[in-house]
């Protein structure tokens, strides 16, 4: 099937979280005979900080970051068999969403895909004229990064017709363990943009614990944390480019995963970070949240703090040779369990099953 698709960036994770698992799940989905042609804006100088050429298994069209081109991007939907609106474009979401699904052909398979369910769905509980909401009648389902159950029944609760999650995951290819690098050496790392419901948590775990610990040395990486007032101890290196992940991961002792305030409270949204380290064979230590067992074996595949204290404690006892016992743990558990083929398999036959309900009841939905 042709599937086209309209999110924020392929080529560039510059201030661009989703842009792993897109690579990664449609990369996987190609693989099962799909044609992709994914749709970018022109938007956030993402395209000057591209990290990745153009793959041979999609094709990208950047379009203008304007009314006339979102037009010129949208009419394109009407020869896929698959139109999928993703969440986080960050410019014209809402007409992209109407543009795209106004241009889809009646038998084509409409989706929306979201990448944060927990902020979008608080968007629609307090207004009940989102673009969203309104066009969940039109939609075929809804496709998410995460959430389980709770995000399921509030989809379905706003009128639905189906939604699935397809967790993030990890692309072995891409992230994979490699020898250290200089430039990284810390004793824990977070990598994470800065954004309003994650800042307070990394405070409390990140910050808090380098404050308490001045004989050890924290790294903190992503965009927007400068300027930032930290302690000696903290070094901030900026965005760090997806070529350079694994060496992030692999290199300090340990690295952090802090969910968003909103992701932390839903539960059963890992991120891709989490993945990344996995695969990398990285000692992690995430927040808690409902949901990280149904993913990976907490204290021996992973290590969770509940507060900042947690986090200074694990610091206190763990070694290398047991951060390096819990990152290849983590990493046999995420290539047997959690890969995106895995993933694409699950997200491959919903599009199957959606088609074939569609030509055998000619719903023009």
């Amino acid at each position: 099937m042709k599937i086209a698709f309209y999110g924020s960036s392929l080529v560039s994770s510059y201030w661009n979280g989703a842009a792993t698992y897109y690579r990664g799940l449609l990369k996987a989905l190609a693989g099962h005979g799909h044609e992709i042609v994914f749709y970018e804006p022109d938007a956030f100088d993402r395209q000057k900080h591209r990290d990745m050429d153009e793959p041979a298994w999609a094709r990208v069209v950047v379009y203008e970051a304007s009314p006339e081109g979102v037009r010129s991007a949208a009419a394109e939907a009407a020869s896929a068999d698959v139109v999928v609106k993703a969440s986080g474009v960050g410019y014209a979401d809402d007409a992209i969403l109407e543009a795209v699904m106004d241009a889809a052909r009646p038998g084509a398979v409409k989706l929306f895909w979201d990448v944060d369910a927990p902020a979008t769905l608080a968007e629609m509980a307090q207004d009940e004229s989102h673009a969203v909401r309104r066009m969940l009648p039109r939609l075929d389902a809804v496709m998410t990064y995460g959430g389980g159950d709770p995000v399921v029944t509030r989809y379905e609760s706003f009128g639905a017709r189906a939604c699935h999650p397809i967790y993030n995951a990890l692309d072995p290819d891409t992230h994979h363990p490699v020898a250290p690098d200089p430039r990284f050496a810390a004793d824990l790392g977070f990598l994470g943009n800065r954004m309003p419901d994650r800042e307070a948590r990394v405070r409390t775990f990140f910050l808090e614990p380098a404050a308490a610990a001045p004989d050890k040395t924290f790294l903190l990486g992503g965009s927007g944390w400068e300027p930032w007032q930290t302690t000696d101890n903290v070094r901030a290196v900026g965005h760090v480019g997806s070529g350079d992940h694994n060496a992030f991961n692999v290199t300090p002792k340990a690295v952090l995963n802090v969910n968003r305030e909103s992701m932390a409270h839903v539960g059963f949204s890992p991120p891709t970070r989490v993945f990344e380290a996995a695969g990398a064979g990285a000692c992690l230590i995430t927040d808690h949240w409902e949901g990280v067992a149904q993913f990976f074996a907490p204290g021996e595949e992973i290590l969770v703090a509940r507060d900042g204290k947690d986090v200074a404690e694990i610091m206190g006892w763990l070694t290398p040779d047991c951060a390096a016992r819990i990152g290849r743990c983590a990493l046999d558990r995420a290539l047997r369990d959690h890969t995106y083929a895995r993933r694409a398999v699950e997200a491959d036959a919903i599009l199957r099953d959606l088609a074939r309900i569609k030509t055998h009841t000619g719903a023009a939905a």
